[in-house]
């Protein structure tokens, strides 16, 4: 999930992100309304947090700028503000849901399923055995138990389960998630070692199998 978060409190901002990306979400930032409604014109996001009190244009402002620009992106309105009337004219400015400071993250996160899921309502699955992943939402099940997944081991998972049952050789997983960036022997088997550790070792039998001197695959049986 591409987030977008408008805030200004550059502080409260980063502790969102930090919470956002553990749960898999990929964050960008903007700290006025201005810069906020330019990234959200130019770039795609799946969600937008909108703070409502920010410098050189408020988030009422930039939800009606985005909406008669022809912008859907669903807004997600954070404010200290929650009387009855804020939310009357935030609805109608645009805005699709609204959560008051100071918030849960838990509840946060969510919220921003919920509007994510609204605005998608077909989204691609991957099932191998009973592990099953839901690509556009970083997120992943086994057993109907979601898994805990650093944003590094998600693409590593990804990768196997997009490949399955074929084998993935470390070139090819370290091309695909580190891409350009290089990684070390010792950072590659922690990532895996906490990779096995989130999806197999809660389990009766591992998915995730080695191939001595060849590399990975994803499989439900050997």
């Amino acid at each position: 999930m591409q987030v977008l978060i408008v805030e200004d409190d550059s502080d409260l901002a980063a502790a969102m992100a930090d919470y956002l990306t553990l749960q898999g979400a990929e964050c960008d930032f903007a700290y006025n309304g201005a810069s906020g409604l330019k990234l959200a014109s130019e770039e795609s996001f799946d969600v937008i947090i909108l703070d409502l009190m920010l410098p050189r244009m408020n988030g009422f402002a930039v939800c009606d700028a985005l909406r008669q620009q022809g912008c859907d992106t669903p807004v997600l309105m954070l404010t200290a503000c929650d009387t009855q009337e804020d939310q009357l004219e935030g609805f109608r400015s645009g805005i699709d849901d609204f959560v008051t400071k100071p918030c849960a993250m838990p509840i946060l996160w969510a919220r921003l399923q919920a509007l994510y899921r609204r605005n998608n309502p077909t989204q691609e699955i991957i099932t191998i055995g009973p592990l099953t992943l839901h690509p556009k939402e970083h997120r992943a099940e086994r057993e109907d138990q979601e898994l805990k997944l650093t944003p590094t081991g998600w693409k590593m998972l990804e990768c196997l389960a997009r490949h399955s049952p074929n084998v993935v050789t470390r070139k090819l997983m370290e091309e695909t998630v580190w891409k350009d960036s290089e990684v070390d022997t010792r950072n590659f088997n922690v990532q895996l070692h906490q990779l096995r550790k989130a999806v197999d070792k809660p389990f009766a039998f591992p998915l995730i199998h080695t191939v001595v001197g060849v590399g990975l695959c994803l499989k439900a049986s050997d």
